[in-house]
């Protein structure tokens, strides 16, 4: 038998739908969500996310805007942009879409973009929150993977869970994420020895590297989740870092690329938007409380 096909587009859809209430209600306030994309020179590379994430966006009643600038704007032009944007009201949420170009180093312009406007959850702010288990505005990749996982029917308190990538956006975070769920985690990379003589032991898989095929069946525990992150273009096709083929008779559970984690991703970014409009707009409103018992 094969693995059951974790459904990342139904688990999506479900997330819309809520974001799309939350995003209605503060829209009777005057405060409807709005996300800007901002992407540097050739969009070729990134119009198909760009796309994903306008049309999720206008499903969820988030207002949303594709900024593209030219290859040749340098790293002061882009940051004066955020700021910019930082300080525009209204503006609820920023979108660096990578890649960049080589003189635009990305962390930049992560550590630009302010805590309560950074619905990719990029900010060293955003990312250290979660050791102490604040997960508003979280890693959305990280965040997402974690929740497709909260959606089996399994319980995570104790889970014996293997996290094959330890990058400091997806990796790392998804240790913490879970950890504060209660699960038993460990963390593997590429100067781990043996991992598949771990991985074997798993009752949950995570792998996030970005090298096609990197798990295989015979690494599996049977009956095993697979949520599987990575991205990867093999002949014309996208693919994961699992090796599907062989995963699927292996796993009870496997999430499929495209369509496991990245919708969820995307899904997580508007719920991003949404939370981080609501959070300005009591900033806002603090704020003018607090000016008036002054006066």
């Amino acid at each position: 038998m094969n693995a059951t096909i974790i459904d990342g587009k139904a688990i999506a859809a479900q997330m819309g739908k809520a974001v799309a209430v939350d995003a209605a209600a503060l829209a009777a306030e005057g405060w409807q969500p709005k996300l800007v994309s901002v992407s540097v020179g050739d969009t070729a590379a990134v119009e198909l996310y760009v796309r994903n994430q306008q049309r999720s966006a206008e499903s969820a009643g988030v207002r949303f805007e594709a900024r593209n600038y030219p290859q040749e704007t340098s790293l002061e032009q882009l940051t004066g942009i955020l700021q910019d944007l930082n300080g525009d009201p209204r503006v609820n949420g920023i979108i660096i879409q990578r890649p960049l170009p080589d003189h635009i180093p990305v962390k930049t312009l992560q550590k630009t973009v302010h805590p309560l406007k950074d619905v990719e959850g990029m900010h060293p702010a955003s990312i250290g929150n979660i050791v102490y288990n604040d997960l508003a505005l979280g890693p959305c990749m990280a965040v997402a993977a974690v929740e497709t996982l909260k959606t089996l029917p399994l319980d995570i308190e104790g889970l014996n869970v293997t996290v094959i990538g330890h990058s400091e956006i997806v990796g790392k975070p998804i240790v913490f994420l879970l950890m504060g769920l209660g699960a038993t985690v460990t963390a593997y990379h590429h100067m781990t020895r043996s991992v598949a003589m771990h991985s074997r032991a798993a009752d949950a898989v995570f792998v996030a590297v970005g090298k096609p095929g990197l798990v295989t069946g015979e690494m599996l525990k049977p009956g095993c989740v697979v949520i599987d992150i990575g991205i990867n273009r093999v002949d014309g096709k996208t693919v994961g870092d699992a090796d599907f083929d062989s995963c699927s008779p292996i796993a009870g559970r496997i999430t499929p690329v495209p369509g496991g984690v990245g919708p969820v991703t995307v899904a997580t970014v508007m719920k991003n938007a949404a939370l981080a409009t609501r959070l300005q707009m009591n900033h806002y409103r603090d704020s003018y409380v607090c000016v008036e018992n002054q006066g």
